[in-house]
């Protein structure tokens, strides 16, 4: 093995290594929002709780959306790794449109809550879900962003081994979004409504 191949695959790993670290950080914020929402999901200060606000079936669409962008997700990552730069760009354009489809749901859910005097002032229960589905909220809007920067890249210099690199980051990413949002799920909407 040459040494720029071998100096390649330490930098690599190195990358990985240090996302994985950043990954972990993630974890502590969401796990603090999750407590934080657990001690405030009962103090609803006289006004609706998750059963009155929340529509199962809305969101049970929604989680599909992200989950499918999941799995198209790693469509794209094979995609990237046969160095299949059509795939690639499709695979990670349906995951794009199905990413930015749940975050306008989501978008949509704060705005109906808004409009019938349910924001994030209203109670404690509301401050920490606002905060809690909205942070999630922007980390996907973070990984919209940058799905669009790597398939920019892709149409001006392919799949160079930089952007291989950005892309299997960005699967870490994604996919831990969709984990995220499977405790989301569970706890917040399923939880809530019983």
């Amino acid at each position: 093995m040459s040494r720029t191949v071998s100096s390649q695959l330490e930098t690599d790993s190195k990358t990985i290594f240090g996302f994985w670290v950043y990954l972990m950080t993630d974890v502590i914020l969401f796990a603090a929002l999750f407590a934080t929402f657990a001690v405030l999901r009962s103090n609803t200060y006289g006004g609706p709780s998750g059963r009155e606000l929340f529509s199962l079936p809305f969101v049970l669409v929604e989680s599909l959306l992200l989950l499918t962008s999941s799995f198209t997700c790693g469509l794209a990552l094979l995609a990237v790794h046969r160095r299949d730069k059509n795939m690639v760009m499709l695979w990670f354009g349906i995951t794009f449109v199905l990413g930015l489809s749940f975050l306008i749901m989501e978008l949509s859910e704060f705005r109906n809550l808004v409009l019938e005097g349910n924001s994030w002032r209203r109670s404690g229960f509301l401050s920490a879900f606002f905060t809690l589905v909205g942070t999630h909220g922007l980390h996907i809007t973070v990984g919209l962003i940058w799905i669009i920067v790597l398939l920019i890249q892709v149409l001006r210099r392919g799949l160079v081994q930089a952007n291989v690199r950005a892309f299997t980051l960005l699967g870490l990413f994604w996919h831990f979004l969709d984990i995220i949002w499977i405790f989301i799920f569970s706890i917040v909407y399923l939880m809530g409504a019983v």
